[in-house]
């Protein structure tokens, strides 16, 4: 496999995989990463590890499909066969979608279904987690379709919701075990 990643801000998943290519864990070569945010500390450490990158927004494409277009240029031309979510906060766009149908994984802080789709990414999603009184919470990693957290699960960690968490110690509870959940899942992708 050959790695893209997009990523808005630190990209802890995206660095654990290129970690994991580079120590042999996983087989892969990593070799892109795009960020909507040009202050993305995942851009900085993405050019430290040899990887090419580019900031590409609606600041710099403001039509949609100008800048679907963008992102899927700049990844083809990379190489890119497989297409990693790191946190990154922007819908795709169809050229993106449909080139890469069934080679593009993100990961969610919850236990999908529960707790998804628009408008529930990060700390919103540990607090509907608290608000609900659920019991336990945890990490999907999914194949990404058109809808917003709606393509098929690929695996889940869960993790205890324990009495008195806060929304700090939940999402450092879940963050824990994002970075090999996503490991297991691009393994198991990788064998077919």
């Amino acid at each position: 496999m050959n790695l893209g990643f997009l990523a808005s801000h630190g990209g802890s998943a995206a660095k654990h995989l290129v970690a994991a290519c580079h120590a042999g864990t996983l087989n892969a070569t990593p070799l892109a990463l795009v960020s909507n945010n040009s202050r993305s500390p995942a851009l900085a450490w993405a050019r430290e590890a040899g990887l090419q990158t580019a900031h590409l927004s609606s600041a710099k494409h403001p039509d949609p499909a100008t800048l679907d277009h963008a992102i899927l240029a700049f990844l083809t031309t990379a190489g890119v066969d497989t297409l990693v979510l790191s946190g990154y906060m922007r819908e795709l766009g169809p050229q993106v979608l449909t080139h890469y149908a069934g080679r593009i994984i993100n990961i969610h802080p919850s236990l999908l279904p529960r707790h998804g789709g628009r408008g529930m990414y990060g700390d919103r999603v540990h607090e509907a987690v608290l608000t609900a009184g659920d019991t336990e919470s945890g990490a999907s990693v999914h194949l990404v379709t058109q809808g917003i957290d709606e393509g098929p699960v690929l695996a889940q960690t869960r993790v205890p919701v324990l009495p008195g968490d806060t929304l700090d110690t939940l999402k450092a509870r879940v963050q824990a075990v994002e970075g090999d959940l996503m490991l297991r899942a691009l393994q198991d992708l990788a064998r077919g």
